[in-house]
């Protein structure tokens, strides 16, 4: 995914605000769920939602006013009702990296306890 900086995006000295990369981090992973056919709507049907169990940034370097940024997903483990992530940003002129994440999502049913990935959304992980 790749990401122009703005104004909006930024603090009063012109770099991203940090929670701002949650953000992009997020849009990268539905942009790679939807690729793979599964979006949001593919588990809302199902009565099912994913959500962020856990998330650890490490943040490296500052993006800025104008920057373009890019960011990706790679899938690394998928338990019974957990997608495992590793992420990573990073300044698409100078190729220097920004952010690398870990991000833990888990499957919930409609009242919110983690539910198992149903087989045929999982063989759409491979």
């Amino acid at each position: 995914m790749e990401k122009k900086i703005y104004y909006h995006d930024t603090d009063s000295g012109g770099v991203v605000y940090y929670a701002n990369y949650l953000k992009y981090l997020e849009e990268a992973r539905t942009e790679w769920l939807e690729d793979k056919g599964l979006g949001m709507k593919s588990f809302l049907d199902r009565g099912l939602l994913y959500a962020v169990r856990s998330c650890n940034v490490t943040y490296k370097r500052p993006a800025r006013y104008g920057d373009v940024i890019c960011c990706d997903a790679v899938l690394e483990k998928v338990t019974g009702a957990q997608l495992f992530f590793r992420q990573r940003v990073w300044d698409k002129d100078s190729g220097h990296d920004l952010v690398e994440a870990e991000v833990v999502l888990v499957c919930l049913g409609n009242n919110f306890k983690p539910r198992a990935i149903p087989d045929d959304l999982k063989e759409k992980l491979a």
